[in-house]
């Protein structure tokens, strides 16, 4: 009698061509990453060169307005989140709104970064500024030189290449939704439970 193939049940070891991570790409943590802090998070790049780099957590939003953390701003129907461990006594923003905003870094695909906060308000106050067009992080995620990539290599993320316009509007903000855009074959890690040791 023919010995049966042995089936694969490991969820973590599926075959796929890994991208590499650059500014403007999408982190999607494993479902083996424990680390309380980035476990089940997308993270949007906004930098990577030789010296490390540099994202924001886009699925950890925070109950609050933006008229919580800026003194004297118009309450706006924007998305706060937690962007990261790295300086929590920081606030970063991404927006569309170019050379609006003066001394804004330009990330590309029509995405920038901070710039004068009171050019913002002043937009807030006419009311341009919305969920699509600015999004407001507490913090940010780092890692020094090579460290993103030795933790690629260890199967902590998967790197993504989603549009960032969409992850602007805030497409990408579920982790499970983020999986499936993957590919049918990354849909098992969705099922896969948050605490294994409790099943």
């Amino acid at each position: 009698m023919a010995k049966g193939k042995e089936i694969d049940i490991n969820l973590f070891d599926i075959k796929f061509k890994q991208i590499p991570p650059k500014s403007g790409r999408v982190l999607i943590a494993q479902p083996s990453l424990n680390d309380p802090f980035f476990k089940r998070t997308v993270i949007y790049l906004v930098e990577h060169d030789a010296n490390g780099c540099m994202g924001f957590i886009v699925n950890r939003k925070l109950n609050i307005s933006l008229s919580d953390i800026l003194v004297d701003f118009p309450d706006v129907d924007v998305n706060v989140s937690v962007g990261g461990p790295v300086s929590p006594e920081t606030i970063n923003f991404l927006h569309t709104f170019g050379d609006l905003i003066p001394n804004s870094y330009p990330l590309g695909n029509g995405i920038y970064m901070n710039g004068d906060i009171n050019a913002l308000k002043s937009l807030a106050i006419a009311g341009k500024v919305n969920a699509k067009n600015l999004r407001i992080f507490i913090g940010y995620s780092g890692w020094g030189p090579k460290q993103l990539e030795n933790e690629i290599k260890e199967k902590s993320w998967v790197v993504a290449n989603f549009a960032p316009a969409d992850v602007m509007k805030g497409v990408y903000d579920n982790w499970y939704f983020a999986v499936q855009q993957l590919g049918e074959k990354f849909k098992v890690w969705t099922i896969y439970p948050e605490n294994p040791s409790l099943n």
